[in-house]
């Protein structure tokens, strides 16, 4: 009996040999949607797969379902000697010559391994194998090659597809001058828990806007053309639901009910393999007790028999080894079998494939049909890309950020600022600073950090190309006749030469006192979780004691997942988001401070009053005894005690999802839907797209021109499963001049109308819906509309 995944192969194999397109179609299953990367699934791509499969020994078949970390290609030395060119068996602790295995043809694919001269090397070995396939060579290009632009959750922040599809190209511009012609990215994970040291790679908390972002990954990586030489296959993680890790701690089990996975955490996965996604990678979690990498209820059922992704599947490192952590396998052999079985095409760094699947053929528990359609996956993508043809790294290497890639990573680390706050002082804002400001203090541990600016995951970045926050800020204000005073005040962690006094005096002889307080890049990213949000070691301090001075303070934090900035709302006037700049994030900090760039970025993650609130998000579900009418910021009353509430702080978040100052304001008004209702026969139709148009003006109310990202949130009463309070589905960057006005329209279809229903299908049901339009998800404007029987 065929393996279910293999059908769809075996259908195209129909079409491109020329049967009947009747006798083609009735190969496959019915609930096989349509190939979602067509470059893989065209003919001539499928005719050279099975030509070369039908070529290669079992060896060379598992070659290409194993991936090895090499760093380079000298000779083996003794085993247990730590020598490059030799990669670790972590099954027997023993060293395996990776050049060996690429000259014997055993060598798919390489992690981080970065150079033109390092990727050459092993690409020539293995051009001459038997069968001369060529080695994917894949790497952590997160957020930037050699140009490094801002962390995910700051490019997020921007809310601007466009912007992120450019940084993403010029990335993988960057990157296949070295050979690398694979990213393990984009993070699409859903993340609502701040503590999650991951949130930094991702987009945030909802599933609309991580949906937008996703797409504009792929595009960016990929293009339209594969095979082009500054294209890239994108590997889209962590399918899924790793954003859910219980307690925000890294590696932890999630556990959900299939209307949540399916509404809230699958949507960005869905959007990147629907834009074409070549490659997708599993997650080192458990999903409702099955790991993510043994989970054929993901990788098959949803993944391939659902979606229709025909690209490949590799686990994330060493996960499919951990399957014996998990419990759910006793020994190598079994925990390949589970792996392979469920949809995992490549093994990264456990090499059980390589040691197991022979013995498990040999004792026929697994059937050679998996394995070649696990081979026949790889192929594609290799073909694809155009690996066979262009082996070689192109062009000339880029190893240093490139000039002419700075005005971009500048353009994107100005629009991912956040502005939180900017209250009055001394009868005005304190930001953008004055003309009159001639002498500013610089103080904090992030405000001549190079390394630190480029945040966790940099691709392979020079700290020398880093513009920091003080060497920006001292060249503009000498070009304005002015100085800048600066003290460290104190080190991130607390640990280290620390001198408060020298910051209380640099703040005493300024006119404005700027504070670069925030994280280390490596308390986010993977392995940086945290228990608790607040500013580390002795920052806080630090501000309170600058505070005191009386001097105006701008507060700039650097950090990869918002942070607990209660005492600060409460005593600086302003806050603004800087999170992981890059490489130009000196000079953008600098645009943004003195109002050269009015800051536009809006909040992709809440931000709590107290760590106790997370996991924290805007679209939450209603209870039986809702808070919202309640005064939350007193304490309750009576019965007021008797409601879905915290007793010792607000429910609401400090700055909401959403959220985000300009040097301008904006204002809505007439918000109108275009039909009061809409007949259940025409909206419970997938693929309808124009069932109601919103429209609203909005008008910007302030001095000077400023960009507005204009969202829309939609509510559904009434329905047969709850729906949350409130949802994004729509949102648009605006540019206006003071006092201008434009009218913003947004079509609602089936998809922004539908929800998962207690049959995990999605569906349009008779309900009323309520839609706001506004600048953040408080948005107060309104109207409604009905879906009638």
């Amino acid at each position: 009996m065929s393996h279910p995944r293999q059908l769809f192969s075996r259908a195209l194999m129909g079409v491109s040999l020329g049967l009947p397109l009747a006798a083609a179609a009735a190969a496959m299953n019915d609930a096989i949607p349509a190939p979602t990367n067509r470059q893989l699934a065209a003919p001539t791509v499928e005719q050279r797969v099975e030509a070369l499969l039908k070529q290669m020994t079992l060896e060379e078949k598992i070659g290409q379902l194993v991936q090895y970390n090499d760093v380079g290609a000298s000779a083996p030395t003794a085993a247990g000697s730590d020598s490059p060119g030799l990669a670790v068996n972590p099954e027997t602790r023993t060293r395996v010559d990776a050049m060996a295995l690429a000259r014997e043809g055993r060598l798919g694919s390489m992690l981080n391994v970065i150079g033109a001269d390092k990727t050459r090397a092993f690409q020539q070995a293995a051009l001459s194998s038997r069968l001369h396939i060529p080695i994917l060579f894949g790497a952590d290009v997160i957020h930037g090659y050699r140009t490094v632009y801002p962390v995910p959750l700051g490019l997020a922040a921007s809310w601007d597809p466009a912007l992120i599809e450019a940084v993403s190209h010029m990335a993988a511009t960057e990157a296949t001058t070295a050979g690398v012609k694979w990213f393990y990215s984009p993070m699409v994970d859903i993340s609502r828990d701040a503590r999650w040291g991951r949130s930094t790679e991702g987009a945030g908390e909802d599933a609309y806007l991580g949906a937008a972002m996703a797409r504009a990954y792929i595009r960016g990586y990929q293009g339209d053309d594969l095979s082009r030489p500054d294209a890239v296959a994108a590997s889209v993680k962590h399918f899924a639901a790793y954003g859910a890790a219980e307690a925000g701690r890294e590696y932890n089990t999630t556990d959900m009910s299939d209307i949540r996975l399916r509404q809230v955490y699958l949507p960005p996965y869905k959007a990147a393999v629907e834009a074409g996604a070549a490659t997708m990678m599993s997650a080192f979690n458990a999903l409702n007790g099955v790991p993510a990498t043994a989970n054929p209820y993901l990788m098959d059922q949803i993944l391939r028999k659902e979606w229709g992704f025909n690209g490949f599947v590799v686990s994330d490192y060493t996960s499919v080894m951990e399957l014996l952590n998990h419990g759910i396998a006793l020994d190598a052999a079994t925990a390949t079998k589970k792996s392979l079985e469920a949809g995992v095409e490549v093994d990264m760094m456990s090499h059980f494939y390589d040691t197991q699947i022979p013995k498990l053929l040999a004792e026929h528990r697994l059937s050679m049909d998996t394995v070649d359609e696990a081979v026949r996956r790889v192929l594609r993508v290799k073909f694809a890309l155009g690996l066979f043809e262009h082996p070689y790294a192109q062009g000339t290497e880029v190893t240093r950020a490139l000039p002419e890639h700075r005005p971009l990573a500048r353009r994107a680390a100005a629009e991912s600022f956040v502005l939180l706050q900017n209250a009055p002082f001394g009868g005005a804002a304190v930001l953008p600073l004055a003309k009159s400001v001639k002498r500013v203090a610089l103080i904090g541990p992030l405000a001549d950090n190079p390394n630190e600016m480029q945040g966790a995951w940099a691709g392979a970045p020079h700290p020398e190309d880093v513009v920091t926050l003080r060497a920006a800020l001292e060249s503009r204000l000498a070009a304005r006749g002015g100085a800048l005073v600066y003290a460290q005040g104190a080190t991130i962690t607390g640990e280290g030469a620390e001198d408060f006094s020298a910051a209380t005096r640099a703040a005493a002889q300024a006119d404005v006192v700027v504070m670069a307080l925030g994280e280390s890049s490596a308390m986010s990213g993977e392995a940086g979780s945290r228990a608790f949000l607040d500013l580390p070691g002795h920052q806080q301090q630090l501000l309170e004691a600058v505070a005191a001075t009386g001097k105006p303070v701008v507060l700039v934090v650097f950090s990869g997942r918002p942070l607990v900035l209660d005492w600060a709302a409460a005593h600086v006037p302003a806050i603004l988001e800087a999170w992981f700049p890059g490489v130009e994030g000196g000079n953008a900090l600098a645009d943004v401070l003195f109002g050269d760039v009015a800051p536009s970025g809006k909040l992709p993650m809440s931000f709590p009053r107290a760590v106790g609130q997370e996991p924290l998000y805007y679209d939450q579900l209603p209870t039986g005894r809702p808070a919202g009418n309640a005064d939350l910021s007193k304490p309750p009353v009576g019965d007021s005690r008797y409601l879905s509430r915290y007793i010792d702080v607000p429910n609401d978040a400090l700055f909401s999802f959403g959220h985000g100052l300009s040097y301008t304001s904006f204002g809505y008004a007439g918000v109108q839907v275009s039909r009061p209702s809409v007949p259940l026969a025409e909206a419970n139709r997938p693929g309808a797209r124009q069932l109601v148009t919103v429209t609203a003006t909005v008008t910007n109310t302030g001095p000077r021109e400023g960009t507005e990202v204009v969202q829309l949130y939609l509510r559904n009463l009434g329905a047969s499963v709850e729906q949350p309070v409130r949802s994004l589905k729509g949102f648009r960057r605006v540019t206006l001049k003071p006092g201008q006005s434009q009218q913003v329209s947004f079509t609602l279809g089936f998809d922004e109308l539908a929800f998962y229903g207690v049959d995990s299908r999605l569906v349009v049901e008779p309900t009323h819906y309520t839609v706001w339009v506004g600048g953040s998800s408080r948005a107060t404007e309104s109207a409604q509309f009905v879906v009638t029987p």
